[in-house]
């Protein structure tokens, strides 16, 4: 019984070896802020959707944007999907692991990835509603928390835009 435990436990040490940082997920060039919001939203506006660009000063994380707006209740998920679709096809992005479950939309190009909520059909809030909310988040790897200045507010974004 002891030769069991000793080379199961053995075998536990090197399962926890620590093999150093993980390789980046992107190894070229960072794509510019800008570039990958124009290539959203023009496959969205292509599929009838047009989201507004939240202002840098109102998102806490470096090398985040996010887009939002309003769309038809009724054509908004086969839309959302559609312009993903456009993106991957036109553009370059690719899909993500995980894309399609649980209802989210996941693409990526270079150091971006790209995620939104399929609305769901009868949702609080959007029964009876003509348009539902539509948001699509992006975010880059190594994007970290900004720095705040002594106010209180988000100092300005290092990152290229």
């Amino acid at each position: 019984m002891a030769t069991v435990l000793t080379t199961a436990s053995g075998c536990g040490a090197l399962l926890l070896e620590d093999k150093g940082p993980l390789p980046p997920r992107y190894s070229g060039p960072p794509l510019a802020a800008d570039d990958v919001v124009a290539d959203l939203t023009s496959a969205l506006k292509a599929e009838g959707i047009t989201l507004e660009r939240m202002p840098q000063e109102l998102i806490p994380i470096e090398c985040h944007e996010s887009l939002y707006g309003e769309h038809r209740a009724a054509t908004a998920g086969a839309a959302l999907e559609a312009a993903f679709e456009r993106a991957r096809s036109e553009d370059g992005w690719r899909a993500e692991a995980g894309n399609g479950e649980d209802g989210r939309l996941l693409i990526r190009k270079g150091n971006w990835t790209a995620v939104a909520k399929l609305p769901e059909a009868g949702a609080p809030g959007t029964a009876g509603s003509a348009t539902v909310p539509v948001a699509v988040a992006l975010g880059c790897d190594g994007g970290l928390s900004k720095s705040r200045s002594r106010t209180g507010s988000p100092a300005p974004s290092p990152t290229p835009s």
